[in-house]
């Protein structure tokens, strides 16, 4: 993993439950598999992995013969686990379930907050700092029978689609891999893509990266979303095109929460920084702080598991790979 992750991943009580399911030396993060101990390595049967792991080749590989699993303690293992690995037959798992909850959570408090028009009144408020007319300034405003459109029902997606249930919205779905039957199981209604940005009030996407999915959201669909609704961005900022929707923003056509953009930092002189309709976030919607001990739960779970000869309960197959983050 990254320089440094270690220390504030394998805190206690997860490094005494670590140490007591296997042989690990947890002094040492491992950055570049070439400048290890090559002893170390060719012991190793199972990998630990988080942000930043160095990418499993077939050359690295060579030098771990005895590697059996990788468990990484994150989210998608796209970044280091290559064909090699797959080749090798070798398990791998991923904390990906953990790190959708707070991404979900995040999604849900932005998107009440959002019917609530909860930026606009309090920036109206600071502004006069006189009692606002509620009947008739907020007259646009409120949740209820909102129609919140979920874009992939990925992970992440189908725990917002869980934390949305109690309230009185109506929520559509698209997914290419969900049909009526699985859309009507889950409680939402399975719709088009451009009907759902045309029909929706907050448009949330939840949609893995991959080349179909590169700007999604672009200058025709962006045109199709209606006056005043938020679209909401917590997956990868290249499913939007971002110089396409700033037009929209800057009118203020559209309200606009960002997670994550394109580029990934917004060059200094960028009106996202400053739009009264926007909030921009610094990727903070997955695992931080005391969020990530849950990944890192759920990892030692999965060590614990290894280490009595049971199959993962999170488990990495490489034909997900091809339709998920």
């Amino acid at each position: 993993m990254g320089e440094g992750i270690h220390r504030q991943l394998l805190a206690e009580p997860a490094l005494d439950r670590l140490h007591s399911v296997a042989r690990v030396d947890t002094a040492t993060a491992v950055t570049d598999l070439a400048a290890a101990d090559p002893r170390e390595l060719a012991a190793a049967e199972v990998l630990f992995t988080h942000w930043g792991a160095p990418v499993l080749t077939e050359d690295a590989l060579r030098l771990m013969p005895r590697l059996r699993a990788v468990v990484h303690a994150a989210g998608s293992v796209k970044d280091h686990v290559t064909d090699a690995v797959w080749r090798r037959r070798i398990a791998v798992s991923s904390a990906a379930a953990a790190n959708a909850l707070p991404v979900a959570e995040f999604t849900l408090a932005v998107v009440l907050l959002a019917g609530k028009r909860v930026l606009d009144a309090a920036r109206g408020y600071a502004d006069t700092r006189t009692r606002p007319d509620v009947l008739t300034d907020y007259r646009g405003h409120g949740n209820y029978h909102r129609t919140v459109g979920v874009v992939g029902a990925s992970r992440i997606g189908r725990r917002v689609i869980e934390l949305l249930r109690p309230f009185d919205l109506d929520v559509l779905l698209h997914d290419p891999y969900v049909d009526t039957r699985e859309a009507d199981a889950l409680g939402v209604r399975a719709v088009g893509l451009d009907d759902l940005v045309r029909a929706s009030d907050v448009v949330s996407i939840h949609a893995p990266q991959l080349p179909e999915t590169h700007h999604m959201f672009d200058a025709r669909r962006l045109a199709l979303l209606k006056d005043g609704a938020t679209l909401v961005n917590t997956a990868r900022g290249d499913l939007v095109d971002t110089e396409a929707l700033l037009p929209h923003l800057v009118t203020g056509r559209v309200h606009a929460v960002l997670d994550v953009t394109e580029p990934d930092l917004p060059p200094p002189d960028s009106p996202l920084y400053t739009l009264p309709n926007v909030l921009l976030t610094p990727h903070i919607a997955g695992s931080l702080g005391n969020e990530l001990g849950r990944m890192t739960d759920r990892a030692v779970d999965e060590v614990a598991r290894y280490a009595r000869g049971q199959p993962f309960a999170h488990p990495v197959a490489p034909e997900e790979l091809t339709r998920s983050a």
